[in-house]
């Protein structure tokens, strides 16, 4: 049999295949164990192989992809409306077929194993960054039961291990031998953060698109190596507002009978993503609130004489959002102004 098409529905340990001839006709329905799959497929002359863009989708379609078929990813709620009716593998496998044969159909480019690893590095750095956060809670809380308050902030933390360490303050002696175990903790975290931070600090400084990145105002490079490892591909976007629209930094629009109505920006995107923007464009605005700030902030100062600050971050973020993909898109860095803007 001739097979053009193949929609895979990916999963653990069970695989469901649904594949199309040229004429569209369903000619393969089959399911398919894991220590199957590849040599399944290499057996199979090369066609067209459609997956959902979820987990392990990435490695597998490097591994297909090795011979010599061409693999698409979907995003996964462009494949849900054409899900006729039910839900099991069989009828996913053969509404991911249909939606890859749609000629506007949006896909997700492979990331390589490297710029998966990489936001490995991110995804576990976020995660300790949570836990350090709630260690950082309850060791606040538990104190101020007792009766000693600091600051809020991190770097006020080590008031706060002061009192534990301190052999004079009042903190009965349970408490701070309890205490004493969410400052240990504390401590190994912030060790193993520095660390990752370093690895990606020397990521960043190897790879030529985080490199550029970089050189963005409020973009470092925790940002910059986040960017060049989830968008491997920049020209997948056709403009920068396409991909200010990726990260769900644009207006929300419901619009209908000619009558433009935008809402709130959409928060459709990647939110780690967004988020870093957000965070580093905030840095941008404390800049720019200083008198000696240079004329690279003069369009942030002129904002900020009007809307509040947070959708002032935001706006700065949408509009670093399309610088960014013109540097990865276009090659060369970012040049700041030289003269203020009229």
């Amino acid at each position: 049999m001739q097979i053009s098409t193949i929609g895979l529905d990916i999963a653990k340990n069970v695989f469901q295949a649904h594949g199309l001839d040229e004429n569209g006709e369903a000619v393969l329905r089959r399911r398919i164990r894991r220590g199957d799959l590849l040599r399944f497929f290499s057996r199979l002359d090369p066609c067209l192989i459609a997956m959902e863009a979820c987990a392990t989708a990435h490695y597998w379609a490097r591994e297909l992809s090795a011979f010599g078929h061409e693999v698409r990813l979907l995003p996964p709620a462009y494949v849900k409306p054409y899900v006729k009716r039910g839900k099991n593998d069989a009828i996913d496998a053969e509404a991911i077929c249909e939606a890859a044969s749609r000629p506007g159909m949006r896909t997700v480019p492979v990331k390589s194993a490297e710029q998966q690893a990489v936001l490995a590095l991110h995804r576990t750095r976020a995660l300790l960054v949570r836990q350090r956060t709630a260690l950082v809670n309850s060791l606040r809380a538990h104190l101020a039961e007792i009766g000693f308050v600091a600051p809020q902030g991190v770097k006020r933390l080590p008031q706060l291990i002061a009192v534990i360490d301190d052999p004079d303050s009042d903190l009965p002696a349970l408490a701070r031998d309890a205490l004493k175990t969410i400052a240990d903790q504390l401590d190994k975290l912030e060790r193993v953060l520095r660390d990752i931070d370093r690895r990606i600090v020397r990521w960043c400084r190897q790879n030529d698109a985080a490199r550029r990145l970089a050189t963005i105002p409020g973009v470092g490079p925790i940002t910059a190596s986040a960017l060049a490892a989830s968008v491997p591909d920049a020209s997948q976007f056709k403009s920068g507002r396409h991909f200010a629209a990726w990260l769900g930094l644009v207006p929300r629009q419901n619009s209908s009978g000619g009558k433009t109505s935008l809402g709130r920006i959409s928060k459709m995107g990647d939110r780690y993503l967004r988020k870093l923007l957000v965070v580093g464009v905030t840095s941008v605005i404390w800049a720019a609130r200083r008198a000696n700030a240079g004329p690279a902030f003069a369009w942030a100062r002129e904002l900020l004489e009007r809307p509040p600050a947070r959708l002032v971050s935001v706006a700065l973020a949408n509009k670093t959002a399309r610088v960014a993909w013109a540097v990865l898109a276009h090659g060369g860095t970012c040049r700041t102004p030289s003269t203020p803007a009229a």
